[in-house]
């Protein structure tokens, strides 16, 4: 048995007993690495050098001191899109394949205050522009489950990491669904904090209004102890929340009895996969005898989150990667003519075809005479979609339907169809232009591949969404199965 399958608690109380060191724990990440990942493709960089000298530097506060927190010496991955200091953080793309940032990332700043070893950072889509991995500009990224399908998207590598035993957990970013859609595909759990619970700085932007950090987890109490870590105010961040952060520990009772639970008929119409549909109904029949009431109810905008997500997102982007141009960090192109041509062909040789393609379409959205028609109707959009969801939060605690409408697919099926793409995030969307929280846990398999479960919550109300999400889990074993690589 890997020590990786054993819960936090357990690893914890082996170190403090010294029948384990952290150097154990380290080897183990590396060993399964060297197993598996020429199969899984899940780093972009692996940083053995320093794991290993911090591991070695644990060991020896570990006999000195029996003071310690409990994500002491646990291995962790950082999906590439969050800045790690003197660590290439490449965001998957050309443009940023020489960058080595010189500060890190508020959460990575938190988690080293845990003493967490950090093992690498993971493959992703280009910008977080993708929800398969197949437009990571390095290579593509495998599904542990079946190798001939993705991992899912942005965070594929961070899911797949945790899915193949590489690391104990990861953190993703979820602009619009890609931590919860990678969790559901490689069957693990995946939480999209409220926005602004978890700071935002050191997140390379791709749309302010909607990132934000999360953890993925092989369960929901070890993404209760991450979200412990990380949460909570930071002044570095404009956009981070002034709220109190409650111990989230303290709400995985097992006890939903009375939870209301709402469930959207919009979420179970057309084109979601019988086999999905039936997985879901089930979870939602453990809940209903675990005591909670369930209730069917209607987001009528629904069906228009997707196109709003794409406006919305897609001009942030544009305003956002405004700053790659060849002059301050990245890679310059080579005898340009003039400044002009310096951007130009920076941004050409640096930038993929969906990058490229989302701050088109953005630029597009944000000009002159086209703002009010497509960006400002977006904004509207997204007002209903948060109205529909306070809505339904006056009566009911949570939300519960499927993450995703199937199950992974195979690996370049849809690399070709950019629009069937972006409806498979019709699930996650709505989710990021509320700004509400939700968890993506694994509930059930169609033909070998893993089915994910969403619950979404209030606003900083994940006590909530975690409380439903592991009495769920405590009742199922899904979550304790682990693929055959």
């Amino acid at each position: 048995m890997s020590l990786f399958d054993l819960r936090l608690q357990e690893i914890h109380d082996r170190l403090t007993n010294k029948q384990i060191s952290v150097s154990d724990l380290v080897n183990e990440s590396y060993d399964r690495i060297n197993q598996v990942e020429g199969k899984v493709k899940a780093f972009l960089t692996l940083d053995e050098e320093n794991a290993r000298a911090t591991a070695k530097a644990l060991d020896e506060q570990l006999v000195k001191s029996d003071t310690r927190g409990l994500l002491f010496g646990l291995p962790i991955g950082y999906k590439d899109n969050i800045v790690t200091e003197g660590v290439t953080t490449t965001c998957a793309s050309q443009f940023l394949r020489n960058f080595n940032p010189v500060y890190d990332a508020t959460v990575v700043e938190r988690l080293k205050e845990a003493q967490v070893v950090s093992i690498g950072k993971m493959n992703m889509d280009e910008f977080a522009m993708g929800g398969s991995n197949e437009n990571s500009s390095f290579y593509d990224c495998y599904n542990p489950w079946n190798l001939d399908h993705v991992p899912g998207g942005s965070s594929g590598g961070s899911a797949a990491a945790v899915a193949a035993g590489e690391v104990y957990f990861s953190l993703g970013s979820d602009t619009g669904g890609s931590i919860r859609q990678p969790a559901s595909y490689c069957g693990i759990v995946g939480l999209k904090p409220t926005h602004g619970l978890v700071s935002r700085f050191g997140l390379v932007a791709f749309a302010s209004s909607l990132d934000q950090i999360g953890p993925m987890t092989k369960n929901v109490e070890d993404s209760a102890y991450l979200l412990q870590a990380i949460a909570g105010h930071d002044p570095k961040d404009s956009t981070s929340a002034e709220v109190d952060v409650p111990d989230y520990l303290s709400a995985l009772t097992g006890d939903i009895r009375g939870l209301r639970i709402a469930v959207p008929k919009e979420y179970f119409g057309e084109g979601i996969d019988p086999q999905v549909r039936e997985a879901v109904l089930s979870a939602l029949k453990v809940m209903e005898r675990l005591g909670a009431v369930v209730e069917e109810v209607s987001l009528p905008h629904s069906e228009y989150a997707v196109a709003a997500y794409y406006v919305v997102s897609s001009s942030e982007a544009s305003s956002n990667l405004a700053r790659f141009d060849g002059v301050r960090y990245g890679v310059r192109a080579e005898n340009p003519d003039n400044l002009l041509d310096l951007y130009r062909k920076s941004r050409s040789e640096g930038f993929g075809s969906e990058v490229k393609r989302r701050i088109m379409l953005g630029t597009y959205a944000l000009s002159s005479g086209y703002y009010d028609a497509y960006y400002l109707k977006a904004q509207q959009v997204r007002t209903l979609i948060k109205q529909d969801f306070e809505n339904v939060f006056e009566k009911y605690d949570v939300i519960v339907g499927p993450t995703v409408p199937t199950t992974a697919f195979k690996v370049g099926s849809q690399l070709d169809d950019p629009l069937t793409m972006y409806l498979n995030d019709i699930l996650t969307v709505p989710v990021n232009l509320a700004g509400v929280p939700a968890i993506s846990i694994p509930c059930g398999f169609a033909d070998g591949l893993p089915i994910g479960l969403q619950i979404i919550g209030k606003a900083f109300d994940e006590s909530t969404v975690l409380r439903a999400a592991h009495a769920f889990e405590q009742n199922t074993d899904f979550h304790k199965q682990r693929p055959q690589l």
